[in-house]
Parts: structure tokens; C-alpha cells; sequence
């Protein structure tokens, strides 16, 4: 039994094995769901998947057909409706270590331009051979070109970064990893409030860690995509780059946390490895 659950606690769920085809997504629609570089899923039997919580949990339609869900109370992603009789759940939440290891990576084609991969799993530019679905185009950016912009998955949230980047680190902490149900959260830190929402502000929701003294994440209350936040007690604003419409002109430059780091990861760059913290978050 493989037991997971949202950053906030309200939703939970458990999945028996064994597991089908780990995998790193690398799609725009993953990576605006998850706030992330990518998003890793397994799958398993739905015959062997409980899940709790079901009051808290936001249903949004990504694609025709195809529905996304979140927790309402802290923007989590959690696992989807059974396709096939099988669920797909995201590996980020995972209590312990499932046991299982990414195969490859898809939909490589649709990458985010500030991140490379470096390990030697396979790569599939869409699906990989043997799954007949349709590959849809990545969604234009709604906003006019000029600075870099960002949105969520529904589109009802954009903005745009009026600011110099000061920093960029993918962390590893399990708050992260639950927050983005995720290997990882990249995210790009700039000096003041330098970032200016142009649509949808008002959709935002914002959850702060009870026990934590600073851990907040906002999100879209339609379909529950990690937004940027300011902090205003530090003076800087965080964005979590899978929210990213464009190439923000810095690229994640350490990995931090790498002590709380998911045993299913491997970290296969060069960037310096900080066990905890780099600097205030």
C-alpha cells in the first residue's frame, strides 16, 4: 500500500501495486497544472485506489474530455478519474518510496526552453508509440509579446515579469514536491513586486503551512495552477516557472533541499547540490 496526499492534508489517497510506466511529462498543460518543470505520473490499478477528501477536490477541464484535479484548499494536484482501469497519480505526493523508477521522458518536444535534461531515459517528442491519442498544439500565449509572461492552465490568471531575475533554484523540499505534486519546484526569484498580473488577480487563492513560518502557495481557484506570490516581509516575488509562458532569461542555477530529495529522482545535471537551504525562502 503506497499512501499520498495534498500539501494541506485534506485529500489523501492510497494506491496498491504493482505499477505501469513511470514517466517524466514534459507538456505545457503538465507544466502549467504542476507549476514545474515536468510532471512524473504512475499508474496503477484502479481496482487497488482510495481516495478521501473528495469535498476538497476541484475538478477543471484541461482538454475536451480530459479533467484535471486539484485540492481546493491548497492548490495541490491530485489524481485524476480511472482511464482503462487504471489511475494515474502523481509520483511528487508519495509518502514513501513506491518502489517504481521513470522510464522516459514525453512529450520532450513541448519542453520548457529554461530546463534540459541530462539523464539517458528514453524520449518521446508526444506519446509514445502504441497510444492512440490525439497530441494537441501547445496553447499561444495570451498576451501581447514584449516582456515574459505567464498564465495558468485555464488561461482565467495571466501576467507578465517587469523585473530583473536575482535568482533560480529547483528545491527539493517535501513541501515543494506535495505543493507541486512534483520531482521538484523551479522557481525564479525577483527583487520588489516585478510582477504585474493582467488578468484574473482576483481568481487567486493563497495557502500558508500552518507550522511553516513562510511556506505559502497561491493558485487558480478555476483549475489550480501554482501563480507567483509576492513577499512583501522580504521584498521579492517568487514565480514558479511551469506557469511560464516564455524564456525568463535565467535558468535554475542549484538544486536545494537535495536531503529531502524523492528516492525515486535522480539528479543527473551539473548545477551545485545544497542539502538545505541556499538563502531565505
Amino acid at each position: 500500500m503506497n499512501r499520498a496526499g495534498c500539501l494541506c492534508g485534506k485529500v489523501t489517497w492510497e494506491i496498491d501495486g504493482p505499477f505501469e510506466w513511470m514517466s517524466h511529462c514534459h507538456c505545457s498543460r503538465c507544466r502549467k497544472a504542476h507549476g514545474a518543470a515536468f510532471a512524473t505520473y504512475v499508474a496503477g490499478p484502479a481496482s487497488g485506489f482510495r481516495m478521501s477528501g473528495d469535498a476538497h477536490v476541484g475538478r477543471g477541464q484541461s482538454t475536451i474530455g480530459f479533467e484535471r484535479r486539484f485540492c481546493t484548499q491548497c492548490g495541490s494536484v491530485v489524481p485524476g478519474p480511472p482511464s482503462d482501469g487504471l489511475v494515474f497519480v502523481p509520483a511528487g505526493n508519495f509518502e514513501e518510496d513506491p518502489g517504481v523508477r521513470p522510464l522516459a521522458h514525453i512529450f520532450v518536444a513541448s519542453k520548457a526552453p529554461w530546463f534540459e535534461i541530462h539523464d539517458s531515459l528514453l524520449r518521446f517528442d508526444a506519446y509514445p508509440a502504441g497510444i492512440d491519442a490525439a497530441v494537441l498544439p501547445d496553447r499561444p500565449p495570451l498576451d501581447p509579446p514584449g516582456k515574459p509572461r505567464g498564465s495558468c492552465l485555464c488561461g482565467a490568471v495571466t501576467y507578465v515579469i517587469e523585473g530583473a531575475p536575482t535568482g533560480c533554484w529547483n528545491c527539493h523540499c517535501s513541501r515543494c514536491r506535495r505543493g507541486r505534486s512534483a520531482a521538484f519546484a523551479s522557481n525564479l526569484f525577483l527583487g520588489g513586486e516585478a510582477v504585474r498580473f493582467t488578468r484574473g488577480e482576483n481568481l487567486l487563492a493563497s495557502y500558508k503551512v500552518p507550522e511553516a513560518q513562510r511556506f505559502t502557495q497561491v493558485f487558480c481557484r478555476r483549475c489550480g495552477s501554482v501563480m507567483p506570490r509576492f513577499d512583501r516581509d522580504r521584498g521579492f516575488s517568487i514565480v514558479p516557472m511551469g506557469s511560464l509562458d516564455d524564456e525568463p532569461g535565467m535558468h535554475p542555477q542549484a538544486h536545494i533541499f537535495v536531503a529531502s530529495m524523492a528516492p525515486w529522482y535522480t539528479i543527473a545535471d551539473e548545477l551545485p547540490q545544497h542539502a538545505e537551504c541556499l538563502s531565505a525562502r
